[in-house]
Formats: C-alpha cells, structure tokens, sequence
C-alpha cells in the first residue's frame, strides 16, 4: 500500500543514522518489526538488536535490567550482570512499551540518552556505550505528560525522529499480500503442502477492520489452517469473523470511496457508483 511504501522510505532515510526514533501504532501493527528493519537497514546491522518489554518487568528489577549490577549490590545479586544497555553496544536497543517506565527510570533514561553512558547497581564506574536507540509505545505519550507520568524532556529525546505504524484497517488493500504470506509461512512450519485462500475468501478478509491488525490477522490464519483439515482450499467458513453489519465501531471500517486532497464531483461520483450497482445486479 502507499502507506507501507512511504513508511519503508522512511526507514531506509534514517536507518543509517544514530538519532533516536519514537515508533506509535496500535497493539499489532508490528512495532518491533518496524524497529528491526531499522537495525538491518542501517550500518549497526553487523550489531546485536537487544529489546526489552518496559511492561513485562516489575520495577523493582528494571533499574538492573536496563543498567546491569555488580556483585552485592543488592540482596540476591550473587554476581556482576551486564545490563541491556552494554549488550546492545554497537548496535541496537529497543525499548518496546516505553510508556509504562516508572518515573524514577525515566531521569535514568533521559541521563544515559544524553551522555552516552551508564553505571551498573553498586558501582562507580563509568561505562560508555555506543548503540541507537528505538523505542515504541502504543499509548498517546502526550495525555501521559498532562497527566504528569512521562516526562516531557524524555520524550522529546525520544522522538528525534517519529514513525506511526499504520493500523491494518486503513491499508486493507495489504490484507492479500499478507494473509498469502502467513499462509506459506504456517504450511511450510507445519511441513503441509501450501493451502490456497479462494477469492472469496480473500474479499471476506478484505472486508474486515482488523482490530487487532496484523497480528490478529497472523493468529486467523494459523487457525484456519490448523481447522481446514486435508482440504488444500481455505474457504470464507475458516475464518469465523463478524459479519460486516455487525463489525464495530464502523468508523473503523474503510470508506468505500476515497476523497482526494482536490475534491471531487459529487453528482458524477454517484454516478460511477449506481453504473457498478446496476452492472452488478
């Protein structure tokens, strides 16, 4: 889709810089995914990509996580631990759901984004790192700062360059592409000869909004599979998806004409669409 294809523009202008980049999107839109065609696009792709889910850890361990330790720094610190920061040295470090960092790791972070360097727990020592950082998020930053639980700084240190990955209902016309795709990935995985989404099937794809996005669309896939048994078809049952009456909210769905920046002629567009209706019927 134009979207995807003015979205890997960009990533191939920054990939081969070191400035930071804030990657936004809705759950499922392939956040992480993005973040890596910027790690191999660029010239850090000789480098490890480390990422780090900043809602996964309690923060009780985050600190440690993202800075490392020395032995005895804390109870239970049996040994010295390299902290994420130095594994992605040379590289990448991305650091997915960057809105839900604490407060007190946010100074952290914001320190370490600017000079380039880091301390373990219960050391001393001065440890410079080299590596670009990404980060992604997919709640609105901006309410976040009203209601003091980011701090702006951080986040203008952060989004030095920002990417939006686009939700799936508003590019449906990669549905195809993709939904062929997961298909021959699955198959392949489960050692079966690669089954064939009929015609319908793909139009009844095409006319869902995929509010999951793209990772619901993977895990629909892998069921219909999974179901279709021997049959070497995936027909329209395979995919138990509402009915389009039904979707919710319709605002989501895609609008059946597009409106160009200059306008259009609304008598003639109607029209084009009564034509097609009554060739159709």
């Amino acid at each position: 889709s134009r979207e995807m294809r003015q979205l890997q523009h960009i990533i191939r202008l920054v990939a081969g810089r070191r400035a930071t980049v804030l990657i936004t999107g809705e759950t499922g839109t392939g956040k992480e995914l993005g973040a890596r065609s910027l790690h191999m696009a660029g010239n850090r792709r000789g480098g490890p990509m480390v990422a780090v889910n900043c809602s996964a850890l309690p923060e009780s361990l985050m600190e440690s996580e993202l800075f490392g330790h020395v032995r005895g720094a804390f109870t239970g610190a049996f040994q010295s631990r390299m902290g994420r920061f130095e594994q992605a040295q040379g590289g990448t470090l991305f650091l997915d759901e960057i809105g839900e960092l604490p407060m007190a790791l946010q100074t952290k972070l914001l320190r370490v984004l600017q000079e380039r360097e880091v301390q373990r727990l219960g050391s001393s020592e001065i440890i410079k790192v080299d590596i670009r950082v990404v980060s992604a998020t997919n709640c609105d930053l901006a309410r976040r700062m009203e209601e003091g639980k980011f701090r702006e700084d951080l986040y203008y240190r952060l989004n030095v360059v920002p990417i939006e990955m686009p939700p799936l209902r508003r590019r449906l016309e990669d549905v195809p592409l993709l939904a062929c795709h997961f298909v021959d990935t699955v198959c392949r995985a489960e050692g079966i000869p690669v089954k064939v989404l009929m015609r319908e099937t793909l139009e009844r794809l095409c006319d869902y909004s995929w509010p999951g996005n793209v990772r619901q669309l993977e895990n629909m896939v892998e069921m219909a599979v999974a179901l279709s048994g021997e049959r070497r078809t995936l027909v329209p049952a395979d995919f138990p998806l509402p009915a389009p009456s039904a979707e919710r909210p319709m605002a989501g769905r895609a609008p059946l004409v597009a409106v160009p920046d200059s306008g259009l002629d609304y008598e003639e567009t109607l029209a084009v669409i009564e034509r097609s209706i009554l060739e159709q019927a």
